[in-house]
């Protein structure tokens, strides 16, 4: 019997990684997912501007919980894929050896932008709302500059993140066919 086969999904915050996958998840024969965003990690990273300029080690975040679901799901013999919302793609090494495919949502950072201010932000006051763009500007965009230098060359798959969500869905499927 094979083992389900894992895709992970890459892009910025606001990317649409959560939206593509739940219409993966609609659209292919029993999978289930993992959201990264899920998960409490040891090691994990408080000051994305620092790590960014002490080299973005991938490795200092210890993501055995998540590898342990993985290795769960790995084992359920009726399941045909794990859809997996996973910032690192190949870069961390615990989790590297599980990924099958690797997709990036190539989406502008303005548009993402966008996307989680409308997500996030809606109902909060114009303070708080300046008070992020400050912390984008002053620090974390450098580990978006990040993302796109070295884990969006390091994806399998690329796809046009500002297409709609039916489009890009299609992309991929067409694409895990042809594998």
């Amino acid at each position: 019997m094979e083992r389900p086969f894992v895709i992970g999904i890459v892009a910025v915050s606001g990317g649409g990684k959560t939206t593509i996958i739940d219409e993966l998840k609609g659209r292919l024969n029993s999978s289930k997912t993992l959201y990264f965003d899920d998960y409490s990690f040891e090691g994990e990273v408080d000051d994305f501007y620092e790590w960014t300029k002490d080299g973005a080690d991938y490795n200092v975040w210890n993501l055995e919980p998540l590898k342990v679901d993985i290795e769960k799901l790995l084992k359920e013999t009726d399941l045909e894929y794990i859809l997996l919302d996973y910032p690192f793609a190949y870069k961390n090494e615990q989790i590297r050896p599980y990924i099958d495919f690797l997709i990036f949502i190539d989406t502008s950072l303005d548009i993402a932008m966008a996307r989680r201010f409308l997500r996030d932000y809606r109902d909060a006051s114009t303070k708080i709302i300046c008070a992020d763009l400050e912390q984008y500007l002053n620090g974390s965009r450098i580990a978006y500059i990040e993302m796109l230098r070295t884990i969006r060359p390091n994806s399998d798959f690329i796809v046009n993140g500002t297409l709609p969500i039916t489009k890009v869905v299609d992309q991929i499927i067409e694409k895990l066919m042809n594998l």
